[in-house]
């Protein structure tokens, strides 16, 4: 989970470096293929902009982006819950094999990846869309600052190109992106200090990070992770699934007495 949040927070700040990259206009005559996409993008930003308002279109596209990326971010949902899950045979693992040797190192190694295998684990899945996410968001960034029928664009008190100046959407940024985390982490069996750290790291980290973006940019990551938060109760319910492991582990501790009752009947008879 540690080198999970170093490589969030590595992927937002090469976002911001990133997008500081190019300060031209993009117009229809860019022959770039970058600034072709980011034109592309602006383009459908305005297609969707109900009543000319682009912050409707911005919201309207993060909708359609994760419409259509559903499956892709559920498969990132349930690999990290898997993960999590099996997180107890991993330390049993560990005291198994304490050795630091080679041969430790190698059957920790194996056996691991058999856990992975048997549990349905693709340890790649998180990666998946942080990189789908990082070009949309540096395209989206290049498209309200570098197009100009974008950059003009308002939004209540909005205006689309540059910082939020009353700070809200950084705070919903972070808020939803804390719900978020603490929806995912809330069903799992067992959670770790660097899970829970993660929690309350990711939020500030992406708090700062909107404060110095468009605030159309603030919008997207708001709205994707109230999306977020939505997809998880839809689909992943951690109450739900807090009440299915606590069903289960009744079910079983009555099957348990029902076996000394009958064991204890059965004794009783034979006297």
């Amino acid at each position: 989970m540690k080198k999970k949040l170093k490589i969030s927070s590595l992927a937002l700040a090469g976002l911001m470096i990133l997008a500081a990259c190019g300060r031209s206009d993009v117009t229809a005559q860019s022959s770039d293929f970058w600034e072709k996409f980011v034109y592309g993008f602006a383009l459908v930003i305005r297609w969707l902009s109900v009543g000319g308002s682009t912050g409707v279109g911005i919201i309207l596209f993060t909708v359609l982006i994760r419409t259509v990326l559903l499956p892709v971010f559920q498969m990132q949902a349930n690999s990290s819950r898997k993960m999590q899950e099996v997180q107890p045979q991993i330390k049993a693992l560990q005291e198994k094999y304490p050795g630091k040797d080679l041969e430790s190192r190698t059957k920790i190694s194996e056996e691991t990846q058999r856990i992975f295998k048997e549990a349905g684990v693709n340890q790649y899945a998180t990666l998946i869309p942080m990189a789908i996410q990082l070009p949309v968001l540096m395209a989206l960034y290049q498209a309200l600052t570098r197009v100009a029928f974008l950059r003009m664009g308002h939004f209540f008190w909005l205006t689309i190109a540059e910082p939020d100046p009353y700070y809200i959407l950084p705070i919903l940024a972070a808020l939803f992106t804390f719900v978020s985390m603490w929806l995912s982490n809330k069903g799992l069996p067992e959670k770790s200090g660097a899970l829970n750290f993660m929690t309350y790291v990711m939020p500030i980290v992406i708090f700062f990070f909107a404060l110095n973006v468009a605030s159309g940019v603030g919008l997207y990551w708001a709205v994707s992770y109230a999306y977020q938060v939505c997809q998880t109760l839809l689909l992943s319910n951690p109450f739900k699934m807090i009440a299915e492991r606590e069903a289960k582990l009744a079910a079983e501790k009555e099957q348990e007495l029902k076996k000394k009752r009958a064991l204890k009947k059965a004794r009783k008879k034979k006297k």
